[in-house]
Parts: structure tokens; C-alpha cells; sequence
């Protein structure tokens, strides 16, 4: 055999020795990153094929952004724990070894894994798909959201909503809800609020009850009426105070706490009451009174916790429902809502 060949023969051999080593190191790689708690660094891989690719130190610290030393000291790290150089360095640039060319398949097969991740990753992270659970009080759950949410559903109905009808405002920071609706701001600084609108609260009774009882052409007649309140909220006392009517509990013949029960005793004629001006088109005769009069308003806020506002589902629920609801506490905001003044005005002339 003449030189040449005897060359080659020790080339092929040190060559297959090499990559014997290398594909050996990096199954030990591989089984240290499943097994070992020092997780093995995916950086300095694709530092190792930025160089590969670029043929130098320099042109990579160019392609990637990288500096050139930190480069640097990947490649040397990466040959440290495969045991074998990777790179002969030339006056131009570097040259791979046997090593380097043994290792790059499986280099390239975890980049390839590295960005599918990154793929179904932000996939993941676009679509907006899944459960959103929403939390409100009773009377924003019965009345306010759900023609809002039924557009919800048409406009996305590949995302699920639980509705939590609760007046207790600390859903959001135990995480048993997502997004709350409070008429009320929050004041923890892990939430993000925003504010929506107003609630304007009305007086409003059924012509069953007002067809029976006493005059009411102002506030100051209000005292004579059979009046619903509020059983341990002061909501409705403060509003009197504002407005300069001083109403006590007692003046209320009618108290609860619940909303639903609140609305239903007003839509039954069981007294006068003050109740949210969206609502009153969901009771069926009920009308608004005394349309110069208006015993307060309620702030409407949408809040989220601050950590979850980035989840593609709750940020376009979160979305969706501060474009829809402001509209709907807007209607009639210039106008008096359905009112006795414009359907039956003989009460008010009695």
C-alpha cells in the first residue's frame, strides 16, 4: 500500500473512532438531559451550528446578535463535555473536525425539535380556544352579561365561559375567576382594572303598585310610598344622602340584599324601588318614575389578574367585553328609559 493509502486508511480510521466518540458523547448528552438534574444548555448546540454555518466566529456573532466571545466560549464548553475539539481554526475562519461532523446530524434533529416547540408553542399561545371564567354580581349575571356573552359565543365559540353570579369581590385574587365585572374598583395591585361606564340606579315600579298608590310628581313624595331597600347595604341610603333625601332603613318597608329578589319584588308591584336603568326592559311593565331623579350611579369596572391578562382566551374575552358592555350601559343615557312620564302619565297627575 503506498503512502496516499496508507493516509487515507488512517484518516478513515481516526475519522470513524471520532465519531464512535462523538455519537457516544452525545447519547450521554442526550441521557444526562433526561436523567441528570444539570440539565444539558440547548444554547450551546445552536451556538456550535451558528459557527458551523457561518464558517467563523465573526460572520456568527453577525448572524446571531451574539458576541463573539460568548461564542466562543460555548464552542470550548461544548468540546469540553464531548471530549473532542470541533473546530480546527484557520487564518479565515475555523474548519469542522470529524467530531463536529460526527455530531452535527443530531445537533440539526434538536434544533429541528427546538423550533417545532417554539412552533406549537406560539400556536398555543395565538389561539384563543378553551374556558374563561367570569365573575360578576348577581344582578350584572341576570341582567348586564348575558346578551353580551351570547354574542361572545357567536363571535368565538371555540371559547367556553363559566359565569359566576357572586357579590363577594375576592374571586380574582383567590384565582376562582379569571375576569370579575364589580361595580366597584379594585384595589389590589395584582389586578388590572378598567373602568367601563356608569350604572345609573332609577326609580322604578310596576303600574299594578302605582296605579294604588299615593301621588309622586317629586322626590319629596317618596316617603309616602311603600318603598324597597336594601336589607345591610348602604348603597341606596347613600345615594338619598347624596341627593339630598335623608332616608333611614327603617323607611324602607320592603329590605333584601338579594338582587334577583330585589328586581322580582319590584316587577311584581310590591313596592317602588331603585334599580340599574338597563334592567328595567327585563321586567316586563315595569317603568321608570320620576325622571329629574337620580338617586346615584355605580362605577362599572372590568378586572383581571395581572399575571393571566396575556392568555390568548381571557385577553380576548377580556377584550370583547370592554368593547360590548359600555354600549349597553349607555342606552338612554340622554333619554329617560320607559318611563310612566311617556306610557301612563294619568299616575302622575292623580
Amino acid at each position: 500500500m503506498g503512502k496516499g493509502g496508507a493516509s487515507a486508511v488512517a484518516r478513515s480510521v481516526v475519522g470513524g473512532t471520532l465519531r464512535r466518540y462523538a455519537v457516544g458523547r452525545m447519547r450521554a448528552i442526550h441521557f444526562r438531559m433526561d436523567t441528570s438534574h444539570t440539565a444539558f444548555d440547548w444554547t450551546l448546540l445552536r451556538s456550535f451550528l451558528a459557527v458551523l454555518d457561518a464558517g467563523s466566529l465573526t460572520a456568527a456573532a453577525r448572524s446571531t446578535g451574539m458576541q463573539q466571545p460568548t461564542l466562543s466560549r460555548h464552542v470550548a464548553e461544548l468540546e469540553s463535555q464531548l471530549g473532542a475539539p470541533l473546530f480546527e481554526r484557520t487564518g479565515r475562519g475555523v474548519t469542522p473536525t470529524a467530531a463536529a461532523r460526527a455530531v452535527v446530524g443530531a445537533a440539526r434533529q434538536m434544533q429541528e425539535a427546538a423550533a417545532a416547540v417554539q412552533r406549537d408553542l406560539a400556536a398555543a399561545r395565538s389561539a384563543a380556544h378553551g374556558t374563561v371564567r367570569i365573575t360578576t354580581s348577581e344582578a350584572a349575571a341576570a341582567w348586564l352579561l348575558p346578551p353580551v356573552l351570547a354574542r361572545l359565543g357567536q363571535a368565538h365559540p371555540q371559547i367556553q365561559v363559566e359565569l359566576v353570579a357572586s357579590n363577594d369581590l375576592s374571586n380574582l385574587l383567590r384565582r376562582d375567576a379569571d375576569i370579575a365585572v364589580r361595580m366597584v374598583r379594585p384595589v389590589q395591585q395584582s389586578l388590572v382594572a378598567r373602568k367601563l361606564g356608569e350604572v345609573e340606579v332609577v326609580a322604578a315600579a310596576h303600574p299594578r303598585y302605582l296605579r294604588a298608590a299615593p301621588p309622586l310628581r317629586s322626590p319629596d313624595d317618596l316617603p309616602a310610598h311603600r318603598l324597597i331597600g336594601f336589607d345591610r347595604d348602604e348603597t341606596i341610603l347613600r345615594g338619598f344622602a347624596r341627593a339630598g333625601l335623608a332616608l333611614a332603613r327603617g323607611d324602607f318597608a320592603l329590605r333584601t340584599d338579594n338582587h334577583i329578589v330585589y328586581g322580582r319584588l319590584v316587577a311584581e308591584g310590591a313596592g317602588l324601588g331603585f334599580v340599574a336603568r338597563y334592567a328595567i326592559d327585563h321586567w316586563p311593565g315595569v317603568v321608570a318614575v320620576l325622571p329629574g331623579f337620580r338617586p346615584g350611579a355605580l362605577p362599572c369596572w372590568l378586572a383581571v389578574h395581572r399575571e393571566i391578562r396575556v392568555d390568548p382566551r381571557v385577553r380576548t374575552v377580556y377584550d370583547f367585553l370592554a368593547r360590548e358592555i359600555p354600549p349597553v350601559l349607555a342606552v338612554g343615557s340622554n333619554t329617560f328609559p320607559r318611563s310612566i312620564s311617556q306610557h301612563a302619565p294619568q299616575y302622575l297627575n292623580k
